[in-house]
């Protein structure tokens, strides 16, 4: 029998991490008392570092992205089997290999409730189909691997445009999966009635995807900087952009809803401010120009608290025509916006007189004459919606 004492210090040793048992005296005399920590420090620093953390929703909504580089690759098809049938009292039973799954497809489809590509990663693999069994059992294909992209979503690869996802619920197949492979059975033959041969799966396809927003509104604040567009925006819908008395606070779209009593509803983008120059990517130049070709009619937003306001008029129009000819002659309205300062009103007049036509004078600030900008909004987008009804489209409807 082992005697108590022993006993404990045996304990002792095996606890303390020694590897050969010794008395408790000796122990206590060799043994550095922070033996036990200092593995444990060992330890920790061994462990492999934490993933790297996934942002929010709340925090990937503060950052716009309107371009992506996306690899994609479908699934991998599953392998074909190869094996027999055997029961007893059945010694030929014959092939018996099923063939394997096929990989899944990588598509793209349009979500209302994404706002910009902020969301998508750069890479994405489809699933890989299962290979197949004995009992002529087949493999289960890959899961459809779905990325969701925002309304009005270019797919290029290259140069070449793939699609052009502009409708809610459009879908884009990215990357095929691939095929799987067959099983003996399938090579069973008249002259062949023991095949052994089975086809392993094919690799998804694979491809570089370039994905592009344009925004898609019905409506677009087209001005320089600092003409109040987000005011305005912020005045007819429940949109919330940013408003300084600086330059350049608008850095991203913003797409604001003005409801009407008969449920319609059109949306309205406030662009970010175009400056003499923008066509050669001057300012924010060619990355929020491309914004402005999916808005069917505009709406000039001029400052009346400048010197010569009808010149803004002008500039804008030829930075739209050397972007894109026959931008600029599309449906538009012209907003005289600031009339509440003094200067502004007195200046009025003459902007009326250089335009030859009416300008909506109002003041995003006070909403001073509001009612006049959103009945003539509305009367084009009557237009736009009899139009796209004239050539057999569908209007689109928010």
């Amino acid at each position: 029998m082992i005697p108590s004492k022993l006993f404990s210090a045996r304990c002792q040793a095996v606890l303390e991490g020694v590897g050969c048992w010794m008395p408790r005296g000796v122990l206590e005399k060799h043994t550095s008392p922070r033996l036990l920590s200092v593995g444990c420090v060992d330890c920790t620093k061994r462990q492999e570092p934490p993933g790297k953390k996934l942002l929010s929703e709340k925090k990937l909504k503060r950052h716009f992205v309107d371009h992506r580089r996306v690899l994609v690759q479908g699934g991998r098809g599953g392998d074909g089997a190869s094996c027999f049938h055997s029961e007893p009292r059945k010694e030929f039973g014959g092939p018996d290999g099923g063939d394997g799954g096929n990989g899944g497809h990588v598509i793209l489809r349009v979500d209302q409730q994404v706002r910009s590509l902020s969301s998508v990663l750069s890479r994405y693999r489809g699933s890989d189909g299962e290979a197949g069994g004995k009992k002529n059992c087949f493999g289960r294909s890959g899961a459809v691997l779905y990325i969701r992209v925002p309304v009005g979503t270019l797919v290029k690869e290259g140069s070449e445009v793939l699609a052009d996802l502009s409708r809610p619920g459009d879908e884009f197949i990215a990357a095929l999966g691939g095929a799987g492979g067959k099983g003996n059975r399938f090579f069973l033959a008249n002259d062949n009635r023991a095949p052994v041969t089975c086809t392993p799966g094919q690799p998804g396809q694979e491809r570089v995807l370039f994905l592009e927003l344009k925004t898609v509104a019905h409506a677009g604040l087209v001005g320089f900087p600092n003409t109040g567009k987000s005011s305005l925006l912020r005045a007819i819908s429940n949109a919330r952009p940013a408003v300084a008395s600086y330059p350049f606070t608008t850095l991203k779209p913003h797409v604001g809803v003005v409801h009407y009593e008969d449920h319609q509803q059109v949306a309205v983008a406030d662009i970010p401010g175009i400056i003499r120059g923008a066509h050669q990517n001057r300012g924010l130049g060619l990355a929020f120009l491309r914004h402005v070709e999916r808005c069917p009619f505009l709406l000039f937003v001029l400052d009346l608290s400048v010197p010569e306001p009808w010149t803004q008029l002008d500039d804008l129009k030829y930075e739209l025509e050397q972007y894109e000819a026959g931008l600029s002659q599309r449906p538009h309205a012209i907003v005289a916006n600031k009339v509440d300062l003094p200067q502004a009103r007195a200046r009025l007049p003459q902007l009326q007189a250089h335009l030859g036509r009416e300008a909506i004078a109002l003041s995003a600030a006070t909403g001073e004459n509001l009612e006049e900008l959103l009945l003539r909004l509305k009367e084009l987008y009557d237009d736009h919606v009899a139009s796209e009804l004239e050539l057999g489209r569908q209007p689109l409807r928010w």
